[in-house]
């Protein structure tokens, strides 16, 4: 890397959303196969991290959300890869289903899935962050949403 490039993670968003005992995931195509994962994307230029996971949501489940609380910040860099990733991830309550929406290019489906269903589907995920933040969430793992701060200079 030379002086003028400067190193930096790729800040994503998902969101772990649950209903009647079932968590929210996609079904989505990831290098060349059928994966499950949180809906989750890239923050946009511009973008609060709120308003990403809104919109993520949104785009790759036809899901109207609001996030309650952060679950957890973690920096994972896949094997293999030269790529890191910063995701944040935040417990959010479904609001309204837009069944008529059209979801994202790569996402094949949003299903609702158990614990159960998502421990036993282990090797589809499209990275172990997929059970271990919805393992975080049910032990309870929270913080407010008030720890963000959203701060922009010279605007």
């Amino acid at each position: 890397m030379s002086m003028t490039e400067m190193w930096k993670p790729n800040t994503v968003v998902a969101t772990i959303v649950e209903r009647d005992g079932r968590f929210l995931l996609v079904e989505e195509e990831a290098d060349g196969r059928a994966v499950f994962n949180q809906p989750a994307g890239h923050l946009d230029d511009g973008e609060t991290l709120l308003d990403a996971a809104r919109r993520e949501t949104l785009e790759e489940s036809g899901w109207h959300v609001e996030p309650v609380d952060l679950v957890g910040i973690y920096l994972v860099a896949p094997p293999g890869k030269d790529i890191t990733y910063l995701r944040f991830c935040f417990r959010a309550r479904a609001i309204t289903h837009d069944a008529s929406r059209a979801l994202d290019k790569e996402i094949i489906r949003a299903v609702w899935m158990t614990h159960e269903e998502i421990v036993a589907a282990q090797a589809r995920h499209r990275s172990p962050l997929v059970l271990r933040c919805i393992d975080d969430a049910r032990a309870g793992q929270c913080f407010p949403l008030s720890m963000i701060h959203d701060l922009r200079f010279g605007g």
